[in-house]
């Protein structure tokens, strides 16, 4: 490190840190800072801004790491680019050759910390369903640390863009449905409302602020200049939520069900990112990917998977409803367009994540299709004209922080 930080863990700053895509040893007794390399400094500020430790080579970071439940000591340590979150990934490299992830939460206050035992109860009640998530091998709550088992690093997404054939994207989804609907149903007995962080249950003030709310701030205020909302606007939310908010509402639902928080190993479909859990309804999930902006499945293949899914859930519930499901469908796809506008919006422009820029453009074209095929859409009349304008407001409009 060439900074000019005294020679110890704790004096080394946020200037010392550098993005390096090397694994990185973890600090031993005795070794002198300088005989690391700038991302093995950045490692360790990470571990002692998140894990709370004085020390990596002291006795305490030792403790955790037992406490986590290794089953051997870590050799080396890889860091890992998040995504939308703010929380910290590492791969860690143990001496008999395997891996585990290492997860810690951005910061270890009040908020990281159920985050992170949101995630640890979830998953573990999740894995013991039997739904395809990481297996939970150890959880800190003092440091809020989850050591999790290694899924690779094949996303669904990038596998996708190596444009496999058309009869293996349909083999891939139809899988992809079947552990969708083991979380929702199968994992349903017993699901640790609880344990969740941020709110239980997917209902209509959640629609209200942080879907279509959230869209209008985050896309509409803060990236395009838009006046307050129009009262007209706001009764038009109001009535989609209270439509939304008629269906059963009592599966358990991810929220963000799209194809960069599904992994591939080998055959088998995974499921990640799923610490924001909570009751909601059937509709959603599938939405969310079958509309996913990532993904840009043809509208063909779109109707197979939904009617593939309406199959399967029907011969697993027997109260199973087509037709009003089909109609909360459409209503629930809406909510989604709009809360993924406003989350693409704020990563983009308050987080300098500029990634999620490419996307505001596909997912707005999407939400004019939702409003002006579908014949719902007429219940909407001020939403569908402001979507209408939407696209050539975003490709003229988006400018980045």
């Amino acid at each position: 490190c060439n900074c000019s930080a005294a020679p110890h863990l704790g004096a080394i700053g946020p200037a010392c840190v550098q993005q390096y895509a090397a694994p990185v040893r973890l600090p031993q007794p005795g070794v002198l800072l300088n005989s690391y390399t700038p991302h093995e400094l950045d490692v360790f500020f990470h571990f002692r801004e998140n894990l709370v430790v004085a020390d990596l080579a002291s006795e305490e970071f030792r403790d955790i790491w037992r406490r986590l439940g290794g089953d051997d000591e870590a050799a080396a340590v890889e860091s890992m680019a998040a995504d939308g979150s703010e929380r910290r990934f590492h791969r860690c490299r143990l001496v008999n050759g395997s891996t585990r992830l290492l997860v810690l939460p951005a910061r270890a206050d009040e908020q990281g910390l159920a985050e992170a035992a949101a995630a640890a109860a979830i998953g573990r009640h999740l894995w013991q369903a039997g739904v395809p998530v990481p297996q939970i091998i150890g959880f800190d709550p003092a440091s809020g640390a989850l050591l999790l088992e290694d899924l690779g690093n094949q996303l669904l997404h990038g596998h996708l863009q190596a444009r496999p054939s058309a009869a293996e994207i349909v083999a891939i989804y139809r899988r992809a449905i079947e552990a969708l609907l083991r979380l929702q149903i199968t994992a349903r007995p017993g699901f640790p409302v609880e344990a969740c962080w941020d709110t239980p249950h997917y209902d209509r003030p959640l629609m209200l602020e942080r879907e279509s709310g959230y869209f209008y701030r985050a896309l509409g205020r803060d990236c395009l200049g838009w006046e307050p909302m129009p009262p007209e606007l706001a009764a038009e939310f109001e009535l989609l939520a209270e439509l939304a908010a008629e269906q059963p509402a009592d599966f358990v639902l991810h929220r963000d069900y799209q194809c960069r928080n599904l992994m591939l190993q080998g055959d088998r479909i995974r499921i990640i990112d799923f610490q924001g859990a909570r009751l909601g309804p059937l509709a959603y999930d599938l939405a969310a990917l079958l509309n996913d902006p990532y993904a840009a499945l043809p509208q063909t293949l779109r109707s197979e998977l939904l009617d593939f899914y309406l199959q399967q859930a029907a011969s697993l519930l027997p109260e199973f409803d087509r037709e009003s499901f089909r109609r909360g469908w459409y209503l629930l796809a809406l909510q989604r367009n709009l809360q993924i506008l406003g989350a693409f919006a704020f990563l983009s422009r308050r987080r300098g994540k500029i990634f999620f820029q490419n996307y505001l453009l596909p997912a707005a074209r999407q939400l004019v299709i939702l409003l002006g095929e579908m014949p719902q859409g007429c219940r909407f009349p001020r939403l569908r004209t402001l979507a209408l304008n939407l696209p050539d407001q975003i490709k003229s409009g988006i400018t980045t922080p």
